[in-house]
């Protein structure tokens, strides 16, 4: 049974994450524990309000210090909703500009539509080869709730390493990055634990690749 730990940094819904991922079959435990959260198969890192709010209890935990260490090491990390967005190197609300984790380029943004927040269920184009959808047919949907998203990619593609994997989904004409599969580093901006069966389906995907 694969070892997940649900990193508690005083955000995110904890409870509905360990649920989720008890019901597909892994030992879950909540924690800030730092020896947990590195020697945990599987960490995941959950995320609801505002970004600054993320970081700055993300940081008192050492949070981005364990993401690092886990991907230095190959060992898979999964973010959830803001869990998703801290990944990237900055994000920008109500005009303030907070640092995120770097693990990749790009700025967390309002979004542009004419109804915000983003709420309910919506379709996500995913990108060929996915394993994180595989086995979900394209028209699945899956659970949103944000104001803010990632609506640009800006990591540079064309190295010899293989490519990460960007699902979008769209929203009001607006799109934005949905999903990333890069190597051990996995992340989501809606919720699989919200998103019923199909979000359950995804999080086995997603068990199948811990050690």
């Amino acid at each position: 049974m694969a070892r997940v730990v649900v990193l508690d940094y005083g955000s995110g819904n904890l409870r509905s994450a360990e649920r989720a991922l008890q019901r597909v079959g892994a030992d879950v435990e909540v924690t800030s524990d730092h020896r947990a959260a590195l020697e945990a198969d599987g960490l995941v890192v959950p995320g609801v309000g505002a970004y600054a709010a993320c970081m700055a209890g993300l940081n008192e935990v050492k949070g981005g210090v364990i993401i690092g260490r886990r991907l230095a090491g190959g060992r898979p990390v999964l973010g959830i909703c803001v869990g998703m967005q801290i990944l990237f190197e900055r994000g920008i609300e109500h005009g303030v500009e907070s640092d995120g984790c770097g693990e990749w380029p790009g700025t967390v943004e309002r979004l542009d539509a004419p109804i915000v927040p983003h709420m309910g269920w919506n379709t996500v184009r995913t990108p060929e080869g996915s394993a994180l959808f595989a086995g979900l047919p394209a028209d699945t949907r899956y659970y949103f709730v944000h104001s803010y998203g990632v609506r640009k990619w800006e990591l540079d593609d064309t190295g010899p390493l293989r490519a990460p994997l960007v699902a979008w989904a769209e929203h009001g004409g607006d799109e934005f990055v949905a999903a990333v599969e890069n190597g051990p580093l996995w992340a989501t901006q809606f919720h699989p634990e919200k998103s019923g069966d199909a979000g359950a389906h995804l999080l086995e995907n997603w068990l199948r690749t811990l050690n």
